[in-house]
């Protein structure tokens, strides 16, 4: 199956190797054409308006809304509809600022991405909980037993990624969930790796709270998801207060809305919303199956290449991962990304907002990171292999690379 032409950006740009889709996917045709029908026959607002357009553009709405609940195996009252999954984070970490006190403790991990790090940082600092971190094994991997460690009857939420955006490695969120229920703990998980590459099932999961982003799985930038089990939801109150999240309104007194509505308060990206029916559709017609085959056996094949390559260091050397984590040895990962680019390959450089994991457990500033889908292809595989070897070859001639 050769998905490449599904892909505008890609039929526009044909000597791209684009390999940076942890970061933000390619957008297929049909998420695009979702986006321009809105913006073509619609362009009003939702909820709002009794006129013909407004209430079909409601109605595609709230049709999404329960395509997104399928997708993953939710109620359509469990999906709220965010700004991204930093935001749908920031949610989490807001409504346990609300029950959390001084005493309390939050488990985390050093694998963590910046914006489901950050929020529990500041909370913790206004409230006084302790952020507890599960240690690493050597491969740089949670495990099972180094989560026991740190799990007691203090625990009350546990913050994990499901798949970590610089490694590649996929949380035993399973166990996990299970054991922090044991101790009445609740469970949040960073889906924003997951999802792009298997089926989220947050049922068989058994999770409180599940946070995407829909940029990272062909679907619009602006528009995130978190889904949270009904009866949860129901006990917070909103983290944002505005329009069309109240029932009522008075001088001295407001009543919210039923969930998800509460949470969900101004205008939605509503066009991004439209994006994402046509993406889930695009997704379910393509199949999670191929999806992850395609990815994960495109990765390896480059990881074989790589690791034949003396100046090039690995960090995340097992099968599972559709992420390569790599440095070329004497060269700052900023100068390589420039250089790949001049051959047309499109890598991330930085510490990938995760720079707890690179500065305490890799022991490196930064890191380049090529990520694989589904629309990458073989010859992309033997072109960025070929630029990284052209690239060793430039800085060696200068005297950088070891």
């Amino acid at each position: 199956m050769d998905c490449r032409f599904d892909f505008p950006a890609l039929v526009n740009n044909p000597e791209l190797v684009y390999l940076d889709s942890a970061a933000s996917s390619m957008k297929p045709k049909a998420t695009i054409d979702m986006i321009n029908k809105y913006y073509t026959e619609y362009s009003t607002n939702i909820e709002r308006g009794v006129y013909k357009q407004a209430m079909e553009a409601t109605s595609i709405v709230e049709e999404t809304r329960k395509e997104v609940a399928d997708f993953i195996n939710a109620k359509s009252s469990e999906i709220i509809f965010t700004r991204g999954c930093t935001d749908s984070l920031n949610y989490v970490a807001l409504m346990f600022k609300s029950i959390l006190k001084e005493g309390d403790e939050v488990i985390t991990t050093p694998l963590e991405h910046h914006s489901s790090f950050l929020p529990l940082l500041k909370a913790s600092k206004d409230i006084g909980f302790k952020i507890r971190f599960v240690e690493l094994n050597e491969h740089n991997q949670i495990t099972v037993e180094n989560f026991k460690k740190v799990l007691n009857k203090n625990t009350k939420l546990v913050q994990i990624t499901h798949v970590s955006n610089v490694l590649g490695f996929k949380s035993p969120v399973e166990e996990i969930i299970k054991l922090s229920h044991e101790v009445g703990a609740l469970v949040s998980l960073d889906g924003a790796q997951a999802i792009p590459h298997e089926r989220i099932d947050v049922k068989a999961l058994d999770t409180d709270f599940y946070s995407f982003s829909f940029h990272k799985m062909c679907g619009p930038t602006g528009l995130g998801i978190l889904y949270g089990k009904y009866e949860l939801l129901n006990k917070f109150d909103p983290v944002e207060l505005g329009g069309e999240m109240n029932d009522e309104v008075t001088k001295t007194s407001v009543t919210y809305k039923e969930v998800p509505y509460k949470f969900e308060s101004g205008t939605l990206p509503i066009a991004e919303i439209f994006g994402a029916k046509g993406c889930i559709e695009y997704l379910n017609k393509i199949g999670y199956d191929y999806i992850h085959e395609t990815s994960l056996s495109l990765r390896n094949y480059a990881l074989s290449l790589l690791k034949e390559i003396k100046e090039v260091e690995i960090y995340n050397d097992i099968e599972e991962s559709t992420v390569i984590a790599f440095n070329i040895k004497g060269v700052h990962s900023h100068d390589a990304v420039m250089a790949l680019s001049e051959h047309n390959i499109a890598v991330r450089a930085g510490h990938h907002c995760a720079e707890i994991l690179h500065t305490d457990v890799l022991c490196v500033p930064s890191t380049l990171r090529a990520s694989f889908y589904f629309y990458n292809t073989k010859e992309d595989v033997l072109k960025f292999v070929l630029a990284v070897k052209e690239v060793i070859k430039f800085f060696k001639e200068v005297g950088l690379c070891e």
